[in-house]
């Protein structure tokens, strides 16, 4: 029976030699990459930050609004097609805006979940595809001489999935955050 699972050798002794070294390097090769994955952190931190010369309140007006994300967003420009649906109240805590767009953007939920005026505005962030993921974002305000410094943060947890293709989200959407503090910087400037 086990001459037909081996592999074609030409004596019974070379298959039933082969057959257990073919095993062994997959489970090597198995545990290795299940190693990997966790020895990676379990959570992910993303964080930029920039200086408006703008008042909080200005800050605060704009990224409580999600129907005002056109002007800043970097998603925006990766899917000019993106189908967009905002729910529960205009602006603020209860805030919703769901998107639905190519490969670039995904498909995702964002709500705002925490709104404390001029100071912090906090959201869950609800990945559904290209990756099933929920993560939150913070955006914190401080005043400046003259205006004020943003803070846009992104954390949450790492699946064994994203561990061992060592996912490094810093470099996924750092650069996406530094477009998005830029273009919230000139649209509030000018």
């Amino acid at each position: 029976m086990t001459a037909s699972v081996c592999v074609q050798c030409t004596t019974h002794e070379e298959r039933c030699l082969v057959l257990p070294i073919i095993l062994g390097i997959v489970a090597v090769i198995v545990i290795a990459v299940l190693l990997l994955g966790f020895s990676r952190p379990s959570t992910f931190r993303v964080e930029r930050s920039i200086t408006v010369n703008v008042p909080a309140d200005t800050v605060y007006a704009l990224l409580t609004d999600f129907r005002r994300s056109t002007s800043w967003s970097p998603w925006e420009k990766k899917d000019l097609n993106m189908k967009k649906t905002f729910s529960g109240p205009a602006t603020g805590l209860g805030s919703t805006f769901e998107w639905e767009g190519n490969q670039n953007v995904g498909h995702g939920r964002q709500e705002i979940v925490e709104a404390v005026p001029y100071s912090k505005v906090k959201t869950r962030l609800n990945f559904y595809k290209p990756f099933k993921g929920e993560n939150m974002a913070e955006f914190l305000f401080e005043p400046t001489n003259g205006g004020t410094l943003v803070r846009w943060v992104m954390y949450g947890p790492l699946n064994i999935i994203a561990r061992v293709l060592c996912f490094n989200m810093d470099k996924m959407i750092g650069k996406d955050f530094e477009e998005g503090l830029t273009s919230i910087k000139a649209h509030l400037e000018k």
